[in-house]
């Protein structure tokens, strides 16, 4: 068995004395694990960083055996956002929710253009507000996509405030006030009202994480990845900015 196809390095573990096992985000064959022996070593360390595009050949005796790999880089991420702590956190939380939460050797359409197009936004003023577009995007792909174009109770488009926590519509100003401590807030970047902004980024992650938790984490017993923690924290934590980490007055 012996396929090539290009993809977005999401992890890479130590296996062994020298191997590492990659996953990577494929465009035909969807997240798939593989072997790659010596990747410990210092020459194919620095090309398999998790974020990292290559052209990768996966080999197996057989389809359901791990296989291993080759890998030809072909660019990454990491060198313009090493001065950026926000958007690397991004990064690392965009490539640890793709691992947990796209099928394994299922391929999705859209998924790696998806993620592409993240990780090219992280170098742009407004890449906390392309993150949560993405998770977004990333619920819409695995069947959980929320209804956010009009009112679930008025089916009116103006004024979208709230979003229903257990059936993922939006709801107006008007129809959600009487139960708004039961509603999550609508960021208005996400319906073309506002630029976004920190509150806003901030709503926006706990919107998202409420849902990826709920239909893609909690299935399978387990809660949101530590790197996607990590990222809501620079946001909720006060005092803190997001993009540096730096303490703020």
């Amino acid at each position: 068995m012996e396929w090539s196809d290009e993809g977005v390095i999401l992890s890479a573990r130590p296996q062994g004395e020298d191997a590492i096992i990659l996953q990577i985000l494929t465009v035909e064959h969807g997240r798939h694990a593989g072997l790659l022996r010596g990747g410990q070593g210092r020459s194919l360390r620095s090309q398999t960083q998790p974020g990292s595009r290559v052209r990768a050949t996966w080999r197996a005796r057989l389809a359901e055996h791990l296989g291993s790999y080759r890998c030809e880089a072909l660019g990454t991420p990491l060198g313009s956002l090493l001065d950026a702590p926000g958007p690397l956190a991004a990064l690392s939380s965009a490539l640890a929710m793709a691992e947990i939460a796209l099928p394994e050797r299922a391929p999705l359409p859209g998924a790696l253009e998806g993620l592409q197009a993240l990780l090219a936004a992280l170098g742009e003023a407004h890449w906390a507000e392309a993150y949560v577009v993405w998770e977004l995007q990333l619920l819409r792909l695995l069947g959980f996509g929320l209804d956010l174009e009009r009112c679930g109770a008025t089916g009116r488009n103006d004024q979208l405030t709230y979003v229903s926590p257990k059936s993922g519509r939006a709801i107006s100003l008007a129809a959600g006030e009487l139960y708004r401590d039961r509603l999550l807030p609508l960021p208005g970047f996400l319906v073309g009202i506002s630029g976004g902004g920190r509150e806003e980024v901030t709503q926006g992650l706990r919107l998202t994480a409420h849902f990826l938790e709920r239909s893609v984490c909690h299935p399978h017993n387990r809660g949101l990845p530590p790197a996607r923690l990590r990222l809501s924290d620079r946001f909720t934590l006060s005092g803190q900015d997001a993009e540096s980490g730096e303490e703020t007055e």
